[in-house]
């Protein structure tokens, strides 16, 4: 079974948003093992923007274990359609890659450090979203590229 991390930078204090996160951890649990790691967020009164997301990078930095198949979640990554990512994550699953982790940064974003060790980087949407929110939306998208690997009907 997949095994997927995703290590994301601050808490999620909004119950409906853990509400929609255990949802799909739920509903993905029969396909991949999925593990939500968080880190702390900092305080931007600490010092520079850059400061801030080397300190972010370096508490994910701690966590990631060698191996492991790192994947940015970034304005900057490629954009794929449900189809797309779904054909990505079976590439993985084919090719035995696991665990594959994706990071979601805080409000300011990712750090270099994170950017040197990424294998990829994913976009999705141009639009900004929080951090929050991006968690929620990319889970469904991991469930959605499960269901259509997998043949079965989900909303298209």
């Amino acid at each position: 079974m997949l095994k997927i991390n995703v290590y994301a930078v601050g808490t999620i204090k909004e119950k409906f948003y853990r509400d929609a996160i255990n949802e799909y951890l739920k509903r993905l649990s029969r396909f991949a093992k999925v593990e939500i790691i968080e880190t702390p967020e900092s305080k931007i009164q600490n010092g520079s923007i850059e400061a801030i997301l080397n300190e972010e990078a370096n508490h994910i930095l701690k966590k990631i274990k060698p191996g492991e198949y790192v994947i940015l979640v970034d304005l900057h990554g490629k954009e794929y359609s449900s189809e797309d990512f779904s054909e990505y994550i079976k590439r993985h699953l084919d090719s035995g890659t696991s665990p594959i982790s994706f990071i979601i940064g805080g409000t300011l974003g990712l750090g270099n450090e994170l950017r040197n060790i990424a294998k990829d980087k994913i976009c999705l949407s141009k639009m900004t979203f929080t951090h929050q929110m991006t968690r929620v939306i990319l889970l469904e998208q991991i469930y959605r590229g499960f269901k259509i690997i997998n043949n079965e009907s989900y909303h298209h």
